[in-house]
């Protein structure tokens, strides 16, 4: 289609979208009252309606976090003694158990210390006897 073609044509084309767009400008006038905004004084209690609406839910949220929160913390210092008071049970029970390991170590190696004092004593005094050597002077006994 040329720019002829299109001159041609122009008449009908022209007045169909003059139609379409009065047609057009109806509608949106229409739609326009239907939807048009409220009066400064209502509009402004609307939107005064709907911040409380807003600040209440968020005050209910808060406080149902609150609450939440406090169950939670509740239930985990609970936990939490619990636990200690098993770690404190457990500690003490190896503390004893060390205690007495210790305790039995300690009697072996004093033991085994005496048995060596009572052996050196033993063969000390059996050399003494058999008058091969003499027996040293650990303890500055004079009369040795």
């Amino acid at each position: 289609m040329g720019y002829d073609d299109y001159r041609r044509d122009s008449g009908d084309s022209i007045s169909t979208r003059l139609t379409y767009l009065l047609i057009g400008g109806g509608i949106g006038a229409i739609l326009a009252l239907l939807f048009a905004p409220k009066s400064g004084q209502e509009l402004r209690g609307d939107i005064a309606d709907a911040t409380r609406k807003g600040i209440d839910r968020s005050r209910e949220a808060a406080q149902h976090l609150s609450d939440r929160a406090g169950e939670y913390y509740e239930a985990t210092r609970e936990r939490a003694g619990e636990l200690y008071t098993q770690a404190a049970g457990k500690i003490g029970d190896v503390a004893q158990q060390a205690r007495e390991a210790a305790a039995r170590q300690g009697g072996t190696v004093a033991a085994a210390i005496d048995a060596g004092k009572k052996a050196y004593q033993e063969e000390k005094r059996k050399t003494e006897m058999s008058g091969r050597i003499e027996a040293p002077n650990f303890g500055g006994d004079k009369n040795n």
